[in-house]
């Protein structure tokens, strides 16, 4: 105990040092790794407080989405919960934001923690916290020179839902995490997640179809406790609980993000609130925040610049970026992508012949830009997509890009470290809030 306070109060201190030094909300991996280098076992004696659980969200695409969305299902029910806003899915990061809240006698107060993690990161945590349950979400190439093969980033979510002891929620269409279910501990409950069979057509949007294309399966039956989603448009849609609705329909809702990409997590994120909840899941609390959480940082963001609208959406891998194109390209507007190549984004970005610009053709790109904006404007010359023009430094790059398209809607795709720039940027033009709790940290993807 002695050993943990400690380690609270210099975690507390580096936390004041970064921000004295121009760290911003603190969220850096610094006062993690200060505290955990003071007490080796911080993370299990902080959680131990935790009275209903210990829940991580892991996958390739869509955990800081989906976490907001699980965070915001189980508040609206009442319930206390402690999750890691900085978007920082690493461990230390975890620690670090968990700092802000901690008492000196270092036991976290709440009753559910709800924790993005990456692949590698998650499984670091559960060898020291044993998580109770976990939400699975997919398996996509994702800066294989970090995560190597695809294969080798699914045996890791494999062993991470190996050491989960409570509860397992799985994407029953990803085929790479609907085999999970074979490896789990005995007693540990299994709920499904995916598309209703009205869409299954549509699975194509929400994965690599290359990579999953011999890849056969039938997907298991669901039960009136796994939620199968049914859109009705862009925005709206229902949930549907069984293949034959034993279990009722919830909605219809609509949310402040569009696309099919935050519908499958919704539905997500609403499968494991009703796990997480039981006989106290109420449709009413459900939907009120469902329909009121904002995207995360970046996802889809809407920013007023000069009475237009301008989207921020991140792009990371090739599916993200195919479902970014699917959802946002369908309506045409001026488009800049922004790529970089720091270790947060991944520095080989020959993932970006993976995607089809194809649905850029009809307005084309009207500049590119970051450290890689050369790169990006050879890939769109592929497709036939043309480029306006190219500055690599952000700064000129989105001055111009807000110049020449001032009284039009606008887009930018952007990879980590170019969205962080760009959205500084953006906060300091216009009257927006600062980056906060979903801005993830450089280097923390």
């Amino acid at each position: 105990m002695l050993r943990t306070t400690a380690a609270v109060i210099a975690g507390k201190a580096a936390r004041t040092a970064a921000r004295i030094r121009g760290g911003g909300s603190g969220g850096s991996a610094l006062p993690g790794l200060v505290a955990e280098r003071v007490d080796p076992g911080f993370l299990a004696h902080a959680l131990a407080g935790v009275r209903d659980g210990v829940v991580v969200v892991s996958g390739t695409n869509g955990k800081t989405t989906t976490t907001k969305m699980l965070v915001a299902l189980l508040r609206a029910h009442g319930r206390t919960v402690f999750t890691n806003p900085t978007g920082s899915n690493f461990t230390r990061g975890v620690i670090s934001a968990m700092l802000e809240e901690l008492p000196l006698r270092g036991r976290l107060e709440a009753d559910l923690a709800v924790l993005e993690l990456d692949e590698a990161h998650a499984l670091h945590f559960a060898r020291a916290v044993a998580p109770s349950h976990a939400l699975l979400l997919n398996v996509a190439r994702d800066q294989l020179d970090r995560f190597a093969e695809i294969d080798h980033t699914a045996r890791l979510l494999t062993e991470l839902a190996g050491m989960t002891t409570t509860g397992v929620v799985l994407n029953r269409d990803d085929s790479y995490v609907n085999r999970i279910a074979a490896e789990l501990a005995d007693g540990v409950q299994v709920r499904w997640f995916g598309l209703d069979e009205t869409i299954s057509a549509r699975l194509g949007e929400l994965q690599e179809q290359d990579v999953r294309a011999q890849d056969a399966y039938t997907p298991p039956p669901a039960g009136p406790l796994d939620g199968l989603l049914a859109p009705i448009d862009e925005q709206q849609l229902l949930v549907r609980w069984g293949e034959e609705h034993e279990g009722g329909v919830l909605g219809p809702v609509t949310l402040k993000q569009r696309g099919l990409a935050a519908m499958i997590n919704a539905t997500a994120a609403t499968t494991t609130a009703r796990m997480l909840l039981g006989d106290d899941f109420r449709e009413d609390a459900t939907l009120h925040a469902l329909r009121t959480v904002a995207p995360p940082f970046g996802r889809g963001e809407v920013i007023d610049a000069d009475g237009q609208p301008l989207e921020l959406v991140l792009v990371k891998n090739p599916a993200g970026f195919t479902v970014a194109l699917g959802t946002y390209g369908s309506t045409p507007v001026a488009s800049m992508i922004a790529i970089n190549d720091d270790y947060a984004d991944g520095r080989d970005v020959s993932w970006l012949y993976d995607v089809d610009f194809t649905p850029l053709r009809a307005k084309g790109v009207a500049l590119t830009s970051g450290v890689r904006g050369w790169d990006m404007a050879l890939r769109l010359e592929y497709d036939d997509v043309a480029v306006g023009r190219t500055l690599t430094d952000l700064e000129e790059g989105l001055s111009t890009f807000l110049a020449e398209h001032r009284d039009e809607p606008k887009r930018v795709f952007c990879t980590y470290t170019a969205m962080l720039a760009l959205r500084r940027m953006l906060g300091e033009r216009y009257d927006v809030p600062e980056m906060g709790t979903d801005a993830p940290e450089a280097g923390q993807a």
